[in-house]
């Protein structure tokens, strides 16, 4: 006897199975709560990976000696310092070759690491402690700046640069999106518009600290 032919599936089946798989709601990566979009990040200290959190774990590793500082939650603040301004010369010492980088303290290594987006992902950039101190060291918002979890981003513009703190996460959102708009030598249209527009949130996030630089 002749074994029956497998049954094919409908139309509908058909549709179904060349149909994308739909997108996965993300999740705590502690306890697999799911978090909606724009929720908090950790940092994993020791591997230097963020790790999405909800709010219940963000709030239990807001202060630093929770899970023996393995985890820190980054924190949402943005600030501006207007007072503080960098001319040509001083973005020179800081031998970054693009007009925007980020920079963060490193608790675990102990030192300043210099990082700036690129077609490959964040590079980092030597940055010697005598130009940092001479540049940037100094600066009110230097002085705010949490290791590991915050960062000082800058970017040159005709005439000058503007500095702000941010969440380290959103330096590598801005990472990110320029490798996925780059194109050509200096990145493109594209890139420079999603820059501009980048930019624009900070600045309207961002509030002024009081006092301005330190004496």
């Amino acid at each position: 006897m002749n074994a029956p032919a497998p049954a094919r599936p409908g139309t509908a089946a058909l549709r179904r199975l060349r149909a994308p798989a739909p997108p996965q709601p993300e999740r705590c990566e502690l306890c697999g709560r799911q978090v909606p979009p724009g929720h908090r990040h950790l940092v994993e200290t020791e591997q230097r990976t963020l790790a999405c959190a909800c709010q219940a774990c963000t709030l239990l590793f807001e202060h630093g000696g929770a899970g023996h500082g393995r985890y820190r939650a980054v924190p949402d603040r943005y600030l501006a310092d207007p007072g503080h301004r960098l001319d040509d010369g001083a973005w020179e010492q800081l031998q970054i070759p693009v007009s925007t980088a980020f920079f963060f303290r490193n608790a675990a290594l102990e030192r300043l690491v210099a990082l700036y987006p690129s077609p490959a992902g964040a590079t980092e950039s030597e940055l010697d402690p005598q130009t940092w101190e001479a540049v940037l060291g100094r600066s009110a918002l230097a002085a705010r700046l949490e290791p590991d979890v915050e960062a000082l981003l800058l970017r040159r513009e005709p005439g000058g640069s503007e500095c702000y703190l941010v969440p380290i996460d959103v330096c590598y959102e801005l990472v990110g999106r320029m490798r996925l708009h780059w194109q050509g030598f200096d990145g493109g249209a594209e890139a420079r518009s999603d820059l501009d527009a980048f930019f624009q949130r900070v600045r309207s996030r961002a509030r002024t600290v009081e006092g301005g630089a330190l004496p």
